[in-house]
């Protein structure tokens, strides 16, 4: 302590020189951290507009991907809508052509009955086309066939001399959409011996 005021008292100008840049010394490297502190931590206010700037980004976002998820189920709906309308379009497009034919049938005076039998024959082929065209196709079980309860409908057990539960004579035949079955073969089926 006695050296500290003997240098005070031998040069008083450099210990008030010592003095001032004693305190302007650990000023400085506080100023020094503050700019390198605000950078890598930017102020509440510019962390905020960052937020909101991000926040608005993502909600425009949300809102362009949910018009385009309702745009894409509305269009869906209306296709939806459109096969339903029109879906017996094709399969009634190929009806006319066989509607055509009875009607020209009908406006024959004096049909003979073989021109009858002829294009009653030619309009059957007509239909059967377009049966096949839309995926109409007959069941007709033939005889001795096993019964299917899916397929066919047993009206009558009747005795025969073959298998039980076999179809004997069908009586009227059956028809599948697309392998979905419209109307079940009608049949009768052998009795158990």
């Amino acid at each position: 302590m006695q050296d500290q005021e003997n240098q005070a008292s031998q040069n008083p100008e450099d210990v008030q020189q010592a003095a001032q840049a004693q305190q302007q010394a650990p000023q400085q490297p506080s100023q020094q951290q503050a700019p390198s502190e605000s950078a890598a931590n930017p102020s509440l206010e510019e962390q905020l507009s960052a937020t909101e700037a991000k926040l608005a980004e993502m909600h425009d976002a949300f809102m362009r991907a949910k018009a385009e998820a309702d745009n894409i189920r509305r269009r869906a709906q209306e296709d939806v809508a459109k096969a339903h309308k029109f879906a017996v379009e094709s399969f009634a497009e190929a009806l006319l052509p066989v509607k055509d034919s009875l009607e020209m049938a009908l406006k024959v005076e004096t049909p003979s009955v073989e021109s009858l039998k002829e294009g009653v024959e030619m309009t059957l082929k007509q239909l059967t086309s377009a049966f096949e065209r839309n995926k109409l196709l007959e069941v007709v079980p033939a005889a001795g066939d096993k019964l299917d309860p899916n397929r066919h409908q047993a009206v009558a057990m009747v005795p025969a001399e073959q298998e039980a539960n076999t179809v004997v004579a069908v009586l009227q035949k059956g028809y599948t959409i697309a392998d979905r079955l419209l109307r079940p073969a009608i049949v009768t089926a052998a009795q158990p011996k």
